[in-house]
């Protein structure tokens, strides 16, 4: 996969001040055409970027809540066609245009929008339109955003060594769109962009307001299991003015906004297999983690029920997991050398554990 460059425009944006009182500015420093990047030096330092974004993997429904890259659609209203969105005519024009002037006039529209974005920082932008050489007439869009990097030395010459770069720019995480978004190579989606941006803030949706994205899979998961709950409860106490509803919601409701969680005790485990079999109908890998005492736990969804079992024991909990094999890191533990007892004979020990009445302080003898 390898990009012709059609246009390239240079843009290195100056924020002073503090957030709240910020002074917002940018430089146009150059525009080039198709033979003018083949022999700048921008080439050496950017070129290997345009496959790294259109080959960087993206998911529409990530597996994580904040995930660095996303698919991001155009909103549309309904009855409205692909042209009624701002931020696709955006990209649409920077497509359409075919020489440099119109390209860095139109460059200049997304510049000063994206400096309305409340959290900017200064850097280079860098807006190209481009070809791929394989497949397509029409080009695409890539934005990059290069954050600037403080007291960067490099070398210069053999009497000073080194010399300081005051406001030097880095590829190291480098923020970027790529319109329109490319699945696989040879087939293109112009509803849809992707959008790469590695730190916590989130300049390119801040910019792209009239675009959505899809829910991540934990975001769907939670959403599921409290329709679930919901279901639950509205089936058990049909009445809304019930007390004991009322005090069941409102339990509910602490529990899903606590941030550290305890088992519930509420549902049967017939009742948990069957909520989780339809969860696990949207992505079979989904992942179950706990922690029981000091012990971390991560498996499947799909194994609770199956290869993956909770039970109480007592006053506590034990967790039963089955599988075909033991996997052991690396360092050696005298657990590897263990010849497994029976599940009855543990299972036996464990309950007669459990039954022991530990022994209670106003049962001690004076």
């Amino acid at each position: 996969m390898r990009f012709d460059i059609q246009f390239l425009s240079f843009f290195v944006l100056q924020v002073e001040g503090k957030e709240g009182q910020t002074n917002k500015n940018y430089k146009h420093y150059q525009t080039l055409d198709e033979d003018e990047y083949e022999e700048s030096e921008i080439k050496k330092f950017l070129h290997a970027e345009f496959t790294r974004t259109a080959k960087r993997k993206v998911e529409k429904n990530p597996g994580t809540e904040q995930p660095p890259t996303k698919i991001g659609t155009f909103l549309v209203e309904p009855g409205h066609e692909l042209t009624s969105n701002p931020n696709f005519n955006l990209f649409t024009r920077l497509r359409a245009v075919d020489n440099k002037e119109d390209f860095k006039n139109a460059c200049d529209d997304l510049v000063r929008s994206y400096l309305e974005t409340s959290s900017v920082r200064g850097g280079a932008l860098i807006i190209t339109q481009a070809k791929l050489d394989t497949h397509f007439d029409d080009p695409f869009i890539f934005v990059m955003k290069c954050d600037f990097e403080q007291r960067i030395a490099r070398i210069s010459d053999e009497r000073s060594l080194i010399s300081e770069v005051e406001m030097a720019i880095s590829a190291r995480n480098m923020k970027s769109i790529q319109y329109p978004h490319m699945p696989e190579e040879g087939m293109i989606e112009e509803w849809e962009l992707k959008i790469h941006q590695s730190s916590h803030a989130r300049y390119f949706e801040d910019f792209l307001k009239y675009i959505t994205y899809e829910q991540s899979i934990p975001e769907i998961v939670n959403e599921r299991v409290m329709d679930y709950v919901q279901t639950y409860v509205e089936e058990k106490w049909p009445d809304a003015t019930n007390l004991e509803r009322q005090q069941e919601e409102h339990d509910l409701e602490l529990w899903a906004a606590s941030e550290k969680r305890d088992i519930q005790e509420k549902w049967e485990p017939q009742h948990v297999i069957e909520a989780a079999e339809r969860i696990v109908e949207i992505k079979p890998e989904i992942e179950i983690k706990m922690k029981l005492g000091d012990t971390s736990i991560r498996g499947l969804l799909a194994d609770y029920g199956y290869r993956l079992h909770i039970a109480k024991l007592g006053d506590h909990y034990a967790m039963v997991i089955e599988g075909d094999a033991f996997t052991f890191d690396k360092g050696f533990s005298p657990v590897e050398l263990l010849q497994p007892e029976p599940f009855e004979v543990v299972a036996r020990r464990l309950v007669d554990r459990a039954n022991e009445a530990p022994e209670r302080e106003d049962d001690i003898p004076y």
